[in-house]
C-alpha cells in the first residue's frame, strides 16, 4: 500500500499536463479505486512513466486500466484523453489484433519483446491510417511480484518506413525510366516501377501531349481504355472529362476529391475505397507547357502531408526527367536548329546593344571632352572637376560596355581577330610602363623583365593589350605590399608571359574557378571590391584564340602567378585573319590606368588630360547649420564616390571618409558619428559586416545608418535589414534626395536624443526599410555607380553654371544632350535587368489593392508633361476598379505600352487609353492610330530582342524588349496581353487582369 504519510496532492507532483490530469482523475470511479489503496509498485510506475519525455504507456490489471504520459498523448491523437484510466483494448479496438498477442505473451512468459517498425491500424485523426512503430513491451508486477500487467515504450517511425519505401520507388524509377530511349518506352517503365509500389500509388495513369491531344502510355492498377482511363484526350474539344485534363495541361496540380465516383478503385493495406487523387503535369525544360500528365491516386490510409505530396511531386519530377531524357535522341535535329537561331537572335542582340550602349556614351564623351579642351581658361576649378569626374566615368563605363561585348563575342564565336606581325618584347614593356606610375605610388616594387624576341609574334594587337592589361589590373588590385614581376620569354617554341604578385594569394578551394566567368572569390583583401568577374575568363579566351592557354599557381597569403602561353609562327591561325602590319591602339587602354589610380588614396590621372587639379567643389544649398556641426562617416571604396559625397555633404557637416568597412569601425570607435553612410560592396569589411559589428557593440549600436548600394537583390536588402540598416539609397542618386535623407535622420537624432522616443522612431525607420523596392543585382552596382558620379556632377554644374548665367547656347545643348542620354542609359540598364530577373527565375512581384483607375490618371499626368507631339485621352468609367496587383509594375506596363504607342504613331496623332470592368477581372486597353503591325509579325512582338519599324521604315531604337517585360509582368499577375491591329489604321493592345482571392491569400501569407 502507499505510504499514508505523504499527501495525495503530492504523489504525482510535476509540471507536465498527464501529471495534472492524474492527479485530477476519479480514480475511485475505477476498477483501480482511490490513490490510496494502490500497490506501492503502481505507483512508483506511474511516477516513473510520467517523468518520461520518451512515450509510454501502462496498462493494469486484469481491465487493462492505462495509464501514459505527454509524449504517448501525441502519438493517439484525438483519443487523447479520453483514454486516460480507460481499457486499453477499448481504446485501441482497431489494432488489437495485433497489440493483443504481444502483450498477452509478455504478461504470461514475463519476457520482453521488441517489435520494430510494427504496423498498427490507428483511428486517431478520424480515418484508418497505416502507421508504424517501434514497440517494445515488458511486464508489469504488483508489490508481490505478480505480474498485473504491462508497460509499453515505443516511438513512432511512420515517416521513416514510407520514406525509405517512397525513396525505394524513385531510385528504381530513376534506373529502369532513365535508361529507356523514346518516350513512350520512357512512360511504360514508369508505370511498372509505380504497379511494384501499390501502398503508395494504389492506382496511377501516365498521359502524353501532342499538340492539343493527350495519350495514355501507362495504366496502373486499372484497365486502359475505360471511361475514367481513355486512350486519348482532346483538349480543345472540352468535353466533360473523369479528370481535370485542360487544368493541368495549363501547368495547374489539381487535388480530386471524387474518385468513387469516376472508378471503384480499392488500395492501401487493407483494401480501401480510394478517394482521393493528384493530378500533375509532367513538367518539359524550356516549354511554354507542361509534356504530359500524371494522375496518382492517394492512399486511403494516409493523409496527403506535405510529406506525401513532396513524394508525388519527384514521382512527376522523375517522370519529366525521364521523358525528356529519352526525347533527347528524337530532338537532336530540332535543338540544333533551335541553338542556330537562338545564336542568330544572340548576335542580334548583341548587336543592338553595342549601338545601344556606345551611341549614349559616345554623346556622353564626346561633348563632355571637347568642353574639358576648348573651355581651358574659362571652367571654374569646381566646373572643371565636376566635367572630370563625368568624363572619367563615362570612360569606365565604356570599359565596362566593351569587356562585357568582348566576352560576349567570344562566346557567341563572332570574335573578329586581326593578327599580325608584332616586337612582342616592346609592346608589353610599353603596356607594362603605363601600370609603373599606379604601381609605385602604390608603395610596391615593379619588375618588367622582356628580353628581345628572335622574331616577331603574330597576336591581335588590341587582344594582347587587353591580355596583359588584365593580368596586371588584377595583381595590382590583390597585392598590398611586396612587388609585380612581368616576365616574358620564350620557352621552346612557345611565347610565355607571366605575371607574379606577393598578394592575397588564392586558396585550392577556388584555384579551379578563377577562370570561370563572373566568378569574384569571396572574402579576398583588394584594394576595391569592384568588378565584373570576367576579367581572367576573358583572358582565357583570348590566350585560347591565339591558340595558346592560361594557367596559374598560387599559395594563400603569399601571391599568385598567372601565365599565358601562346606558340610562335602563324600556322596555327586562321589564314584569312592574318594581316602584313597594324597600328596602334593606345588610346583606348587609359580606362585600365584610371580606374586601378582610384583605388588608391590622393591620386588622380584626369589633370594630366586637361590641365591642373581644380579647388574644393560647391555644393548643394543644405539645412541650416547648428552651432556644432553633426559628424558623418562616409565609408566607400570607390574614390570618386567618396569624394562627391565628401563635397557634397562637407559644407554642411563634418564628414570623414574611409575606403572600407574595417577603417569605418575603427573611426566610429575612436569618435562616434551622428550618421553612417556606408556602401554595401567593399573590401575587407562589407557595409553589412559593418553594420553588424555597429550593432554588436553598445557605443555604437543606435548610431543611424544609411546603405548606399546598387546591389539590391532580396538576400542584401534582407540582411540589412537583419542587422539593422536605417534607410537604403539606390544608385544612381540625385544630390537632393541624399541630402533629404541626411538631413531626416540627423533630425531623428536630435528627436530622440530629446525626447525618448527611440523605440518607436526605430521602428518607423525599419518600416521604411521594409517598403523600399527590390534592389538591383551586381551588375547594376558596377553599371550604375560611374553614372551617380556622371549624373551628380553634371547636376552640380548645371545648377552653378546657371546660377552664374554663363551657360551659352551650345552649352545648353550640349548638357541636355548628356543629362538625356544618361536617362536614356539607366531605362536601358533596367530593361536588361528585368530580362535577366526573368530568365533566371527571381521576377517578383508586391502586390497590394489599388484602384486601377486612378493608376491610369497618374500615369497620363506625367506622359503628358513630355508629350508634345501627340494627345493622350482616358475612358474610364466612374467607379473604382480595385484590383491586387503590384503598382509600380502596372506602371511599368502602361508606360511601354503608351512609349511604344508613341513611336509607331505619326505626329499629331491621338493615342486612348481605356479600362472596362470584365469578369472575372479588369480589361485595359492602348489604342493609337499609328502604322499598325503586319499579320506576319503580330506572333513576333512579344518576343525578346524584336523591333519593328515605324512610319518611315526604319528600325526604332531600343533593345527590343519592352514588349517581352509588359508579357511577363502581365502573366506573373496571371493575365493577358492581345493586341489586334489593322495595317495604316492603328493598333490596340489590351492587358486583362484577374480579381482573384487566391493570390492575396498567397501574399498575405508570405507577408
Amino acid at each position: 500500500m502507499r505510504d499514508q504519510s505523504k499527501p495525495l496532492s503530492q504523489i504525482f507532483a510535476g509540471p507536465s499536463e498527464m501529471h495534472a490530469r492524474v492527479r485530477e482523475h476519479d480514480w475511485a470511479a475505477t476498477p483501480l479505486g482511490p490513490v490510496a489503496s494502490w500497490p506501492q509498485s503502481l505507483t512508483s510506475l506511474v511516477k516513473t512513466l510520467l517523468a518520461s519525455r520518451y512515450p509510454m504507456v501502462l496498462t493494469w490489471g486484469p481491465q487493462f486500466i492505462q495509464f501514459y504520459n505527454d509524449a504517448y498523448s501525441r502519438l493517439i491523437g484525438d483519443k487523447h484523453p479520453a483514454a486516460l484510466g480507460e481499457d486499453i483494448r477499448v481504446t485501441l479496438e482497431e489494432g488489437w489484433d495485433t497489440l493483443g498477442p504481444l502483450i498477452l505473451e509478455v504478461m504470461r512468459s514475463g519476457v520482453a519483446n521488441w517489435n520494430p517498425a510494427l504496423l498498427l491500424t490507428l483511428e486517431r485523426s478520424g480515418y484508418r491510417e497505416e502507421a508504424y512503430f517501434d514497440v517494445s513491451h515488458a511486464p508489469a508486477e504488483d508489490d508481490e511480484g505478480q505480474i498485473v500487467g504491462m508497460l509499453a515504450v515505443c516511438s513512432e517511425v511512420t515517416q521513416q518506413v514510407l520514406s525509405q519505401r517512397r525513396l525505394r520507388l524513385l531510385r528504381d524509377l530513376a534506373a529502369r525510366a532513365g535508361a529507356a530511349r523514346n518516350a513512350v518506352t520512357a512512360c511504360h517503365e514508369s508505370a511498372a516501377c509505380i504497379a511494384m509500389h501499390p501502398l503508395d500509388v494504389p492506382f496511377a495513369l501516365i498521359y502524353l501531349r501532342e499538340g492539343d491531344q493527350l495519350f495514355l502510355h501507362g495504366a496502373v492498377g486499372m484497365e486502359a481504355g475505360t471511361a475514367a482511363s481513355p486512350r486519348s484526350v482532346d483538349l480543345s474539344a472540352h468535353e466533360p472529362a473523369a479528370w481535370p485534363f485542360a487544368q493541368v495541361a495549363a501547368g495547374e496540380t489539381v487535388l480530386i476529391d471524387d474518385v468513387q465516383r469516376h472508378a471503384r478503385l480499392r488500395g492501401g493495406p487493407w483494401n480501401e475505397p480510394v478517394c482521393q487523387a493528384l493530378a500533375l503535369p509532367i513538367a518539359a525544360a524550356g516549354e511554354t507547357g507542361p509534356r504530359g500528365i500524371l494522375i496518382a491516386s492517394i492512399s486511403p490510409n494516409r493523409a496527403l502531408d506535405e510529406g506525401y505530396r513532396s513524394f508525388y511531386e519527384l514521382l512527376a519530377g522523375h517522370l519529366s526527367a525521364a521523358v525528356s531524357n529519352a526525347r533527347a535522341h528524337e530532338e537532336e535535329r530540332q535543338r540544333i536548329a533551335a541553338l542556330a537561331q537562338l545564336d542568330r537572335a544572340k548576335t542580334e542582340f548583341f548587336s543592338n546593344v553595342s549601338h545601344e550602349f556606345r551611341t549614349p556614351l559616345t554623346l556622353m564623351l564626346g561633348p563632355l571632352e571637347a568642353t574639358l579642351n576648348a573651355a581651358q581658361g574659362s571652367l571654374s576649378a569646381p566646373d572643371r572637376e565636376h566635367l572630370e569626374v563625368a568624363y572619367r566615368n563615362a570612360l569606365r563605363l565604356l570599359k565596362l560596355v566593351n569587356t562585357l561585348l568582348d566576352f560576349s563575342r567570344i562566346e557567341a564565336d563572332r570574335a573578329q581577330a586581326s593578327y599580325e606581325p608584332v616586337d612582342l618584347a616592346a609592346l608589353t614593356a610599353d603596356l607594362a610602363s603605363l601600370f609603373r606610375s599606379a604601381i609605385e605610388q602604390a608603395g610596391l616594387a615593379f619588375v618588367v623583365e622582356c628580353p628581345p624576341l628572335p622574331e616577331p609574334v603574330y597576336v591581335d594587337r588590341e587582344m594582347w593589350e587587353k591580355i596583359v592589361l588584365n593580368l596586371l589590373s588584377n595583381a595590382f588590385k590583390f597585392t598590398q605590399q611586396g612587388r609585380i614581376t612581368l616576365r616574358q620569354r620564350l620557352v621552346g617554341e612557345q611565347i610565355e608571359l607571366s605575371v607574379a604578385d606577393t598578394g592575397a594569394g588564392i586558396s585550392a578551394a577556388d584555384i579551379d574557378q578563377v577562370f570561370q566567368r563572373f566568378h569574384r572569390i569571396a572574402g579576398t583583401a583588394g584594394r576595391s571590391h569592384e568588378g565584373s568577374g570576367i576579367g581572367l575568363a576573358l583572358v582565357q579566351e583570348l590566350a585560347a584564340l591565339h591558340g595558346g592557354r592560361v594557367h596559374v599557381t598560387s599559395t594563400l597569403g603569399q601571391g599568385s602567378t598567372f601565365t599565358v602561353s601562346i606558340p610562335l609562327g602563324r600556322a596555327h591561325l586562321p589564314a584569312e585573319q592574318i594581316r602584313a602590319g597594324g597600328g596602334d591602339t593606345r588610346a583606348h587602354l587609359d580606362a585600365f590606368v584610371d580606374e586601378a589610380l582610384r583605388w588608391l588614396p590622393n591620386a588622380d590621372r584626369s589633370a594630366e588630360r586637361f590641365g591642373a587639379r581644380p579647388a574644393q567643389l560647391p555644393t548643394e544649398p543644405g539645412p541650416e547649420l547648428p552651432a556644432q556641426r553633426s559628424r558623418i562617416l562616409l565609408a566607400d571604396d570607390n574614390a570618386d564616390m567618396r569624394e562627391y559625397v565628401t563635397k557634397l555633404l562637407g559644407a554642411h557637416y563634418a564628414v570623414v571618409a574611409v575606403p572600407d568597412g574595417e577603417a569605418a569601425l575603427q573611426a566610429a570607435r575612436e569618435q562616434l558619428p551622428d550618421l553612417i553612410l556606408s556602401d554595401i560592396m567593399m573590401p575587407r569589411l562589407d557595409g553589412i559586416g559593418l553594420l553588424a559589428q555597429l550593432r554588436a557593440d553598445p557605443s555604437t549600436r543606435t548610431i543611424p545608418v544609411i546603405l548606399l548600394s546598387a546591389r539590391a537583390g532580396d538576400e542584401a536588402r534582407a540582411a540589412g535589414i537583419e542587422t539593422g540598416a536605417d534607410d537604403y539609397l539606390i544608385k544612381p542618386f540625385a544630390a537632393r534626395e541624399l541630402l533629404a535623407r541626411v538631413q531626416t535622420h540627423l533630425e531623428l537624432v536630435r528627436m530622440r536624443r530629446e525626447a525618448a522616443e527611440e523605440r518607436a522612431l526605430r521602428s518607423a525607420a525599419e518600416a521604411l526599410v521594409q517598403e523600399r523596392d527590390q534592389f538591383l543585382s551586381l551588375a547594376a552596382h558596377e553599371l550604375k555607380t560611374p553614372l551617380t558620379s556622371i549624373r551628380g556632377y553634371v547636376d552640380l554644374f548645371v545648377r552653378r553654371a546657371r546660377q552664374e548665367d554663363r551657360l551659352s547656347e551650345r552649352d545648353e545643348r550640349t548638357l541636355e544632350v548628356i543629362t538625356r542620354q544618361v536617362g536614356r542609359l539607366n531605362k536601358l540598364i533596367a530593361e536588361l535587368l528585368d530580362l535577366s530577373r526573368i530568365q533566371i527565375g527571381q521576377f517578383e512581384l508586391a502586390r497590394r489593392s489599388l484602384d486601377l483607375g486612378s493608376l491610369i490618371r497618374r500615369v497620363a499626368d506625367d506622359v503628358r508633361l513630355v508629350l508634345t507631339r501627340h494627345s493622350l485621352e482616358l475612358e474610364l468609367p466612374d467607379e473604382p476598379l480595385v484590383i491586387y496587383a503590384d503598382e509600380l509594375r502596372l506602371e511599368q506596363v502602361l508606360q511601354n505600352l503608351i512609349e511604344n504607342a508613341v513611336k509607331y504613331s505619326p505626329y499629331g496623332g491621338r493615342i486612348t487609353v481605356s479600362a472596362v470592368r470584365q469578369q472575372p477581372g479588369v480589361c485595359l486597353s492602348v489604342h493609337d492610330q499609328g502604322i499598325g503591325i503586319p499579320e506576319s509579325a503580330r506572333e513576333q512582338i512579344f518576343q525578346r530582342f524584336y523591333r519593328a519599324h515605324n512610319a518611315n521604315q526604319q528600325s526604332v531604337n531600343g533593345l527590343g524588349i519592352g514588349l517581352y517585360v509588359v508579357r511577363e509582368i502581365v502573366r506573373h499577375h496571371s493575365g493577358t496581353i492581345d493586341v489586334a491591329s489593322q495595317e495604316g489604321v492603328g493598333s490596340t493592345f489590351t492587358v486583362c487582369l484577374p480579381i482573384s482571392a487566391d493570390h492575396r491569400s498567397i501574399d498575405q501569407d508570405q507577408d
